[in-house]
């Protein structure tokens, strides 16, 4: 019995994602950039390749500013590269105008025929700070616009910072048909969790002892049963996992061998969520970890020294970390974003491993998002007006 009600309870499996380093983020040792490894389209696309290839069901691009690339230029370049595996796109609300934006989704979602997820990102612009609350309620008008777009014939939205009247969804309809693309969100504020409960699919956690992450999963259905909803849970977490228990213990210390704390510190403030309240919490896991970095006997906080947001990994042998995605499962968690450096070696070693041992889903196919065929949008095989 999962923790609370999920939407998926009666999924089998899970939805298996991997990560794509789209911002400065792949190295051999942490805090030690190599070359080879820079966020560029060339590295970066290899991996989402090879995600494809392995069988992993989506892959998240994140969003950030600084070194690396577009979210959205490199999802709509890398479409065609991908066969089956769906796109987990990150969008920071407010960016882009609500019916701009709404435009590109669906530009994008055809591109992709249904294979676009979205995660919605509220923090801060580069350059500037605003107030959590109203970074949240842009976010929350910019979904409600999306909802719009995805549902009406007509935009017509009257909010405290958007007023939109009379627009025509036509140019923003996309492929998928039954509600638009699967929304995934992470935050931790009471905003973040209202936001997600009203309006969000999947609640997307960071690493944490077991018994918090369950306490953040009563804490988001509280919200979504407000709203008469069920929601799906997600961890994002990294991953190390060797033949043997002692082989990736070994090769966790190895990643933060040359790692100077001074270097680890400028890296994590250069993310735009650094002073966020879901850093500060992993932040705290790092204080609560033995000697070695682990806050349990197979979640390892030393990722965290040399990134913000997600800082821990999973450490141990395959069939250890099968019975931890298990007990994830057992939670109530239907998809997992994993991870590992560098990406690529980490993709394969788990993609070849553990991921054959995995019943794996689509989350958008499973909820009937995606038409079985082009559907009858001014894109697809629509009348044109």
């Amino acid at each position: 019995m999962s923790i609370v009600p999920v939407k998926g309870e009666d999924i089998q499996g899970a939805e298996v994602a991997w990560f794509a380093p789209l911002c400065s983020d792949d190295f051999r040792h942490l805090g030690v950039p190599e070359g080879d490894l820079r966020s560029n389209w060339a590295n970066t696309s290899r991996i989402v390749e090879r995600a494809d290839e392995l069988g992993f069901r989506n892959i998240l691009c994140p969003s950030s500013y600084q070194v690396g690339q577009d979210t959205l230029t490199f999802a709509a370049a890398v479409a065609h590269k991908t066969k089956r595996m769906n796109l987990l796109a990150a969008i920071r609300c407010g960016e882009t105008h609500p019916a701009m934006l709404a435009r590109t989704v669906a530009t994008l979602d055809h591109i992709l025929e249904g294979r676009l997820t979205l995660n919605i990102i509220s923090s801060d612009f580069p350059g500037q700070q605003e107030d959590s609350a109203y970074r949240y309620r842009r976010s929350w008008e910019v979904v409600e616009i999306l909802k719009q777009a995805w549902t009406q014939d007509e935009i017509n939205y009257d909010g405290q910072i958007y007023q939109l009247k009379g627009l025509s969804t036509d140019p923003v309809r996309p492929y998928q048909t039954h509600g638009g693309p699967l929304l995934y969100f992470g935050g931790y504020s009471p905003d973040a969790l209202a936001l997600c409960g009203a309006h969000c699919d999947t609640y997307l956690m960071w690493p944490e002892p077991k018994e918090m992450l369950a306490q953040r999963m009563r804490d988001v259905h509280a919200q979504a049963e407000k709203q008469g909803r069920l929601l799906d849970y997600g961890l994002r977490v990294h991953m190390i996992v060797r033949d043997t228990e002692a082989e990736a213990r070994e090769y966790a210390a190895e990643l933060v061998s040359q790692l100077d704390d001074d270097k680890g510190r400028e890296i994590r403030q250069r993310a735009l969520d650094a002073s966020s309240l879901g850093v500060s919490l992993q932040s705290a896991n790092r204080d609560r970890a033995d000697d070695a970095g682990y806050i349990e006997p197979h979640l390892w906080t030393g990722v965290g020294r040399a990134r913000s947001g997600c800082g821990a990994a999973l450490v141990g042998s395959v069939d250890q970390v099968l019975s931890e995605i298990e007990a994830y499962r057992k939670m109530g968690i239907r998809a997992f974003i994993f991870s590992g450096y560098p990406h690529l070696q980490e993709c394969e070693i788990f993609g070849t491993k553990v991921l054959p041992q995995l019943k794996t889903v689509s989350l958008a196919q499973e909820y009937g998002r995606v038409p079985a065929q082009t559907p009858p949008t001014p894109l697809g095989t629509g009348v044109r007006k």
